[in-house]
């Protein structure tokens, strides 16, 4: 006889009418939303996108959409994970219902769109309110302004689809503009202001699309940014961009609105003195690491005096960056004495060269939330309608929000899961099995005692109900 030894137990497997529930994490979620009135909210500002009569109301065809794609859902059908759980998650919308739902917004975009806006500023300003002393309106100043990021990106698809077009990689689809608040890792990291969804043809460095997303965005903060008047207060502001947004244009635009800009810049062609002038390190100053540790191998430098910035805003400066190749990188033109040679602009009032090089450099963490929104459903617009996929980006931006509340709002500052991104909180909490259980007239959520996050999801439920009752009692007005 062959014994073999197996890798895992083989446990045979059998259906049972308890009633389990696959995704428990998710309460933290359901909670937080009941917690900020979302119900309200929607009812409110979408009201018209049901009939009067109707069972399933704008807050739980939203909440409910929201939470399935937070928890890995890419299309209106993965909600059926929820409707598994009724006890859980409550009646759950049919996928005809949201379908019909999804199918009003594209008759009706400016209504759905000024509602998602109004309602995700509302919300914003509630939950930052929460956050105490880590609020990000009250800590910006001048001195340390809340940082936007403005970035394109790309998402494919693989079926005409109303508006799509080809892409500068090749590719066909879409072209996303998308502006994020960057608060801090300290603080959760930051969240997603605005998602503009444009033609796939249309160019990262418009200055018009730069414009029209940062609008967007700056409609989202809170009345903390505005004076007495309704006037921006924009010193409170740093826009960072890659080299695409360093058109004179959108500059010009960001001064004339009095917000701070840092923005990658493409070199002009040097001269060769000046070239041999880079070589001279002694004229550099060491840069710094993102911990605000001096480094052996980066130098930067202030370089306005040397080279000429014309048509600029006034007080634009450009500072330099050198330090080795990465491997594999090829040298160009200005990349001499074995070191990569980059530049920004800024017209920000600190000179502190290597604290400003570190401030334009963390722009690297806008590439991963833009990951998360992707993963979130904005990666697969699943409509031909383009008026439909705007709105489910609209929901994918809500989803990925919600967790970045969570980490702003409930967790304690400097907690391991505030920087968590959206994949780790589905693998390490919201894929939590549970069980519900009925005794003494309540119904009870019970979780493993032994699961690795049980601890942090009671931690969560129950801070999440100190915010309710903080809410309900008026100690937080948003």
């Amino acid at each position: 006889m062959n014994h073999t030894t197996q890798v895992f137990p083989a446990i045979p497997t059998q259906l049972t009418g308890q009633t389990l529930v696959s995704h428990a994490g998710l309460s933290v979620l359901t909670n937080f939303l009941n917690a900020v009135d979302f119900r309200s909210l929607c009812e409110d500002r979408f009201s018209q996108f049901v009939p009067t009569t109707a069972t399933h109301r704008p807050g739980k065809i939203l909440g409910a959409l929201a939470l399935s794609l937070a928890a890995g859902g890419e299309q209106v059908t993965d909600i059926d994970q929820l409707r598994t759980a009724p006890e859980l998650f409550g009646p759950v919308a049919s996928d005809a219902t949201s379908s019909r739902f999804m199918g009003r917004i594209k008759d009706q975009p400016e209504a759905f769109a000024y509602g998602f806006a109004t309602m995700a500023r509302s919300l914003r300003t509630k939950v930052w309110n929460a956050a105490g002393p880590r609020n990000p309106a009250r800590l910006a100043t001048a001195a340390n302004p809340l940082i936007i990021d403005l970035d394109a990106s790309l998402v494919h698809v693989h079926s005409d689809k109303e508006s799509s077009a080809g892409t500068y990689k090749g590719g066909y689809g879409f072209s996303p503009m998308i502006a994020m608040a960057d608060y801090g890792k300290t603080n959760g990291t930051g969240e997603v202001l605005a998602v503009h969804l444009r033609l796939g043809n249309r160019g990262a460095n418009s200055a018009k699309s730069h414009i029209e997303v940062l609008t967007q965005a700056l409609a989202q903060l809170p009345e903390n940014f505005y004076d007495e008047h309704g006037n921006l207060i924009g010193e409170k502001i740093l826009v960072r961009t890659d080299s695409a947004g360093s058109s004179r244009e959108f500059l010009h635009h960001l001064h004339s609105l009095g917000i701070q800009f840092s923005t990658s810049y493409s070199l002009p062609v040097l001269k060769e003195r000046f070239i041999r002038w880079i070589d001279e390190k002694k004229y550099w100053e060491p840069a710094l690491d993102p911990d605000g540790g001096q480094r052996d191998n980066a130098w930067v430098i202030d370089t306005t005096k040397v080279l000429e910035l014309r048509q600029y805003p006034p007080g634009t400066r450009i500072y330099l960056r050198a330090e080795p190749f990465h491997p594999g990188a090829k040298a160009n033109l200005f990349d001499t004495d074995g070191n990569r040679v980059t530049a920004f602009l800024t017209n920000s009032p600190r000179f502190n060269v290597a604290l400003l090089d570190a401030r334009h450099r963390a722009r690297g963490r806008c590439e991963n939330r833009i990951k998360m929104l992707k993963n979130a459903g904005s990666g697969k617009l699943p409509y031909w309608s383009f008026a439909a996929n705007q709105a489910w980006a609209d929901l994918g931006m809500f989803a990925v929000n919600l967790v970045s509340w969570l980490q702003l709002a409930v967790l304690p500052g400097g907690h391991e899961a505030s920087v968590w991104d959206l994949k780790r909180w589905r693998y390490r909490l919201f894929s939590m099995a549970g069980k519900i259980v009925t005794g003494g007239r309540q119904r009870r959520l019970l979780i493993p005692a032994r699961a690795p996050e049980a601890q942090l999801l009671c931690q969560l439920q129950e801070s999440v109900g100190v915010l309710f009752q903080g809410w309900r009692q008026g100690l937080l007005i948003g």
